[in-house]
């Protein structure tokens, strides 16, 4: 094929012609222009060892290798050019090559137009095996990047629950590369999983970051957490609307500013979730009651309040016990109205006074007193957060 002698000759210019579709594409690909992100070396060395690769294949008639294609694709993905941005760059170049393929073939007589056709319809094909290597290669590598910035987040994001971050890395820059603000306020969100491996809160991050407000999740085997930046205006009620639509069942600690403050919101959130009354969806914030608040921060007195007050209630059998807990639950709920408390628990009012008269002998408080009345709320509400 006269075209050889072409691609041969070309092949002596392959540093001119490298440069030459450089310039091109830097000025014809918005992305490509950016030397910061695209060295001009790194490009030129890039269209000289396709050029090269294509040109051979022209020259001596060499398989078509996408080798180079593939590299750029890796490349690319890594340096965040978008996908549409490389394959122009490659057209760009393959239109820079055919012309001067051309221009060149004007000085070889022995080339025919026919077989300029034939070479036209070969480089163009070679256009598209090219540009399938350049996106399988380009697609490939930003899965890897995107699962490795997934496992890269999720490790940040444990390490911030828990309090376990390495001492290399602060809490502030935790939360820059997790798209978080550095400061807050903030909250933990903590909500109950269905079932092992479900998102209780499906899309719940994209959702709220199309509202503006920024945050961070991970799934574990019984609860989804989350880590919520209140600093846009209207970003509680925002998250409270768009958790309440999930139908979930979801407790939230209350607001807090330092990072570092994370893993004990993170308890706070779950103790709200483990008060959430009834078995059906809902969403509790642990500032809807300021007793929860005392009674996670000192579960040790909170126990002993617990022994003290209703100590001889919880010595009772099992049935007994459940019964006057339940009455007296549901009396506090009700306003301290028997005729309430009889109405949730499907009983005579009357079954109810007698319950709580029996309360009142077993505990040694009267539920007249309001100091005794406070006793007992308060170790009823420690029972249900801190059941053990």
């Amino acid at each position: 094929m006269s075209l050889s002698n072409v691609g041969a000759a070309l092949r002596t210019r392959l540093p001119e012609l490298g440069g030459r579709m450089t310039e091109r594409i830097r000025a014809e690909v918005e992305s490509y222009a950016d030397d910061s992100l695209i060295p001009f070396a790194s490009l030129k060395e890039s269209c000289e060892d396709n050029a090269d690769l294509l040109l051979g294949r022209f020259a001596y008639g060499a398989e078509p290798d996408v080798g180079a294609a593939q590299q750029t694709g890796r490349l690319r993905a890594e340096q965040g050019v978008p996908l549409a941005d490389t394959l122009h760059a490659y057209r760009v170049g393959f239109e820079l090559l055919w012309s001067e393929m051309v221009e060149e073939a004007r000085r070889h007589p022995e080339v025919t137009d026919a077989e300029l056709v034939a070479g036209s319809s070969e480089i163009w094909a070679l256009f598209g095996r090219y540009a399938e290597a350049v996106a399988a290669a380009y697609r490939e590598a930003s899965a890897e990047l995107a699962l490795q910035r997934e496992a890269r987040r999720s490790a940040l994001a444990e390490a911030l629950f828990t309090g376990a971050l390495a001492d290399r890395t602060t809490p502030w820059e935790a939360a820059r590369q997790l798209g978080l603000p550095e400061r807050g306020p903030y909250a933990v969100v903590a909500a109950s999983v269905p079932d092992p491996g479900q998102e209780p809160l499906p899309g719940i991050e994209a959702s709220l970051r199309r509202s503006g407000v920024s945050s961070v999740w991970r799934l574990l085997p019984d609860q989804q957490v989350g880590l919520v930046s209140l600093a846009h205006r209207d970003a509680e009620s925002v998250s409270l609307r768009a958790l309440r639509r999930r139908h979930g069942r979801v407790g939230v600690s209350p607001r807090f500013d330092s990072l570092r403050e994370t893993p004990q919101a993170l308890r706070f959130a779950r103790l709200a979730l483990a008060g959430l009354r009834g078995a059906g969806p809902g969403v509790t914030r642990f500032d809807d009651s300021p007793l929860a608040m005392l009674v996670a921060a000192a579960p040790a007195e909170a126990s002993r309040l617990v022994e003290v007050a209703l100590g001889p209630l919880l010595a009772l059998p099992e049935a007994e016990r459940a019964r006057l807990l339940q009455t007296l639950g549901h009396w506090f709920a009700s306003g301290g109205l028997a005729a309430g408390a009889a109405e949730r628990l499907f009983v005579h009012p009357n079954t109810v006074r007698y319950r709580l008269r029996r309360v009142e002998e077993l505990t040694g408080r009267s539920l007249t007193d309001p100091m005794a009345l406070a006793d007992l709320g308060a170790a009823l509400y420690a029972l249900r957060l801190l059941p053990s």
